[in-house]
């Protein structure tokens, strides 16, 4: 028989029980006190961003638009922006002092409507034989290219940020064939930018227009040729009804940059959280936009040629020639500028010559060797 042993008594003795008494009357202050604490909440932002951009034009307004309300996606809402497009809020080419001015805090556009302010600013969206999509990005990131955006920027109280691309452009529509350098003497063309200065050096006569205004201009007959952007845009702007030539490639926007410039003042309120979340949107839009670019353009290029009778055509040598040395002069012109422009256009050489160097190597023989076994 197994002998059952004697429990012992566990002790009682007013002294503990005080102890757990107070420990669990503790415990329920510290509870109800941590529920009746007032929730701290960061505080709401709300930003107005200006566009150059047509509303709900596909890619560029659209795009723009797609990137505001990102903004307030990954700050759970607390960030708000309201989006204005051309001509809501200011007009397209008032957006840079609109926002230099603190009257409103973003603008999405592309820098180089801005080389008016300074001649450096041609060289952060596209410029003539420059960056394309990839190379932009390397420079910008690993090549020193942020750094005098920033420097930049900053003489007009900015701060500047990549927010999509649009790849290499065409090269633009034109009401006769371009065989050589004086085909282009006398032509009006909507161009900004460097390009524009370099088709000027050929005799042309470049125009700067936003993007709204470009179809009445050509279709009036104010303006004789355009460039704009690629397949799908031009599609949308029914070009082919005013021209039936279009030429590739465009060597002024081989890769053009858009950007968010912000009010730097504004931009340094922020939280740091708050500055992450508008830098990690900027990211986004600049790779969704490039995607979405390259994703539409070969179907609108194919509709424009069979559905509308655009005539498609490539700049020879001759004159991709010509723009070179035009280029080539620009650039001794605006590193003459100051001491900043001058920095720059040596960075961006430097960058063409490195980073354009090596996918000279690896993209383009690739592609061109992929798309001859495979028969594309």
């Amino acid at each position: 028989m197994i002998k059952e042993k004697k429990l012992k008594k566990v002790n009682k003795s007013p002294s503990r029980r005080k102890f757990f008494k107070a420990a669990a009357a503790t415990g329920v202050a510290a509870a109800a006190s941590t529920l009746a604490a007032p929730a701290v909440y960061a505080a709401r932002v709300e930003a107005a961003m200006v566009a150059t951009w047509p509303r709900d034009f596909p890619g560029l307004g659209t795009g723009a638009q797609r990137f505001a309300k990102k903004i307030g996606d990954l700050s759970d809402g607390r960030i708000q922006v309201t989006y204005y497009a051309a001509n809501e809020r200011v007009k397209a080419f008032d957006s840079f002092d609109e926002v230099a001015s603190g009257n409103s805090q973003m603008y999405h556009a592309a820098d180089y409507y801005w080389t008016k302010k300074h001649r450096a600013y041609g060289y952060f969206t596209a410029s003539p034989f420059g960056f394309t999509y990839s190379e932009m990005n390397a420079w910008i990131h690993f090549g020193g290219g942020q750094q005098l955006w920033d420097e930049l920027a900053e003489k007009f109280g900015l701060k500047a940020f990549m927010a999509g691309n649009t790849g290499v452009q065409m090269g633009g529509w034109f009401n006769k064939k371009i065989e050589s350098a004086n085909d282009l003497k006398g032509l009006k063309m909507r161009m900004p930018g460097f390009g524009g200065e370099v088709i000027g050096k050929l005799g042309a006569s470049p125009v700067s227009l936003p993007g709204g205004q470009i179809y009445e201009n050509l279709v009036s007959g104010a303006i004789d040729a355009t460039e704009w952007v690629g397949p799908w845009n031009d599609e949308a702007m029914k070009f082919y009804e005013a021209a039936k030539y279009y030429y590739y490639p465009g060597m002024h926007e081989p890769g053009s940059m858009l950007s968010c410039g912000v009010n730097k003042s504004w931009f340094e309120s922020l939280t740091k959280n708050d500055q992450i979340v508008i830098e990690t949107a900027c990211a986004w839009a600049n790779e969704v936009t490039m995607a979405e670019y390259n994703a539409k353009n070969g179907a609108a290029l194919q509709r424009l040629i069979n559905d509308h009778g655009v005539k498609l055509e490539k700049f020879n040598n001759r004159v991709y020639d010509a723009f070179a040395k035009g280029a080539q002069e620009l650039y001794k012109e605006v590193a003459a500028q100051d001491d900043l422009a001058a920095r720059v256009n040596a960075s961006f050489f430097k960058g063409l010559k490195e980073i354009g160097g090596w996918n000279a190597l690896a993209d383009s023989p690739y592609i061109e060797q992929r798309n001859r076994a495979l028969g594309i």
